[in-house]
């Protein structure tokens, strides 16, 4: 896959090439990272790609032509896939989405600068905006770089084992459960027994548990909404009876 930022701080890729996951993904050719500069195509010696907004108002709006010539130059490298656009304004992430993205094989990234972003660039040029949040941003890079590292786990053959994004947090709509490892006691705290037993099932059915639980205190609304799709069985809102009796018990 061949993902291409467009930013006037290109070197802030160096954060998901160079390092981690992406950085390996990269370096087995699993994941392609390009940047386009829009100060390449402005037109005056000072190289500006921004400008004081129509109608007055405090902040600077990134210019339409160096823009616009910045994207189309990025469609050329990435191949193929959509143009989004780091906006406050835009549909929240999530990782459905960020796994939906890693079947492109192309994608370019816009990120924002200033006040923002002429809207005729956003008209003709970005498929969708994307927002990680409620929360502004000094520009879109950092969110780029989160997109790139959320879609980049889905990457067949990134992660060093097959299952591991299925099994990270949201993967099947709930938190993840919680995880322990050597020692076995650590600062007068043991393991869970049920993890030294050998006993899969049971495993299993305490991660689910746990899982099932945590989303329930932490994040209502994801578990609401997986109840509204069909996606509980009986055998987890059993699950769930169960965990608040456990913490009743432990309270």
């Amino acid at each position: 896959m061949r993902v291409v930022l467009v930013s006037v701080f290109p070197e802030m890729i160096g954060a998901v090439r160079d390092n981690g996951v992406t950085g390996r993904a990269v370096r087995d050719s699993r994941l392609e990272l390009a940047t386009v500069n829009p100060r390449d195509y402005a037109r005056d010696r000072h190289r500006s790609v921004d400008d004081r907004p129509y109608g007055g108002g405090p902040g600077m709006v990134m210019r339409p032509e160096p823009l616009t010539e910045a994207v189309e130059a990025a469609r050329k490298i990435s191949g193929a896939g959509p143009v989004l656009c780091m906006s406050p304004q835009g549909r929240r992430f999530d990782d459905a989405w960020a796994r939906e993205l890693a079947r492109e094989s192309g994608l370019v990234l816009l990120a924002g600068r200033y006040e923002g972003i002429d809207e005729r660039v956003i008209a003709s040029q970005v498929d969708a905006e994307l927002s990680l949040g409620d929360f502004v941003l000094s520009g879109g890079e950092l969110a780029a770089l989160c997109v790139i590292d959320a879609m980049a786990r889905w990457l067949p053959g990134v992660l060093g084992h097959a299952d591991s994004a299925a099994q990270d947090s949201f993967a099947s709509g709930l938190l993840d459960c919680p995880h322990y490892t050597r020692p076995e006691v650590f600062a007068g705290e043991p393991v869970p027994e049920v993890l030294l037993s050998g006993d899969h099932a049971a495993i299993e059915r305490w991660r689910r548990k746990q899982s099932l639980g945590r989303t329930q205190e932490r994040r209502p609304d994801l578990l609401e909404r997986l109840r509204e799709a069909g996606g509980l069985s009986a055998s987890d809102e059993q699950l769930l009876r169960d965990y608040a009796a456990e913490r009743q018990r432990g309270s």
